[in-house]
C-alpha cells in the first residue's frame, strides 16, 4: 500500500522533545480533520518516544526518528524509530506492568499504545534498533 502523504521528523532522545513528537502527529493528522477523542488517541505517540527517550538510550542521548504517513481511507501510521540498546525480549516488554525503567516507570506504555491505536507492531534487534509502528484509521 503506498502512502499518499508522509514527512519524517528527527529529534535528540530529551524528554522536552516528547511534546514536540506529540504536536508533530496532531498536525500532521488534522488533515484527516479528526474529532478531539481521535487527536487525544494520536497524542499516544508519546508513549513510544518516551520508551526510546528511558529505555533505547539509558546512558546518552540518541536520535529519535518518528515517520508519520497517510493511506487512502484515512490510515494514519506513526513509526517511531530509534538507535538505542534494542529490546531483548519483545514478548515480555509488551506485558502489562513490565518495566525496565525502575520504579518510576509503570510498564504501561505498550498497553496504552494498543488500546488508543488500531494497531501495534514492535520490532527490535538487541543493541542495535527498535521501530514501533502504530496505525489509527
Amino acid at each position: 500500500m503506498k502512502a499518499i502523504d508522509q514527512v519524517t521528523v528527527t529529534f535528540t532522545s530529551r524528554s522536552a522533545n516528547e511534546g514536540f513528537a506529540r504536536a508533530c502527529a496532531a498536525c500532521f493528522a488534522a488533515q484527516l480533520d479528526p474529532t478531539l477523542d481521535e487527536v487525544a488517541d494520536i497524542k499516544t505517540v508519546s508513549e513510544a518516544v518516551t520508551n526510546a527517550i528511558v529505555h533505547a538510550y539509558p546512558d546518552r542521548l540518541g536520535q529519535i526518528a518518528m515517520r508519520l504517513r497517510l493511506f487512502d481511507g484515512g490510515v494514519l501510521e506513526i513509526q517511531v524509530k530509534d538507535a538505542g540498546v534494542g529490546i531483548p525480549d519483545v514478548e515480555q516488554a509488551r506485558t502489562p506492568l513490565f518495566t525496565t525503567g525502575g520504579e518510576e516507570r509503570s510498564g504501561m506504555g505498550f498497553t496504552i499504545m494498543e488500546s488508543f491505536m488500531d494497531g501495534l507492531k514492535v520490532r527490535s534487534q538487541t543493541g542495535r534498533a527498535t521501530a514501533v509502528t502504530m496505525r489509527k484509521r
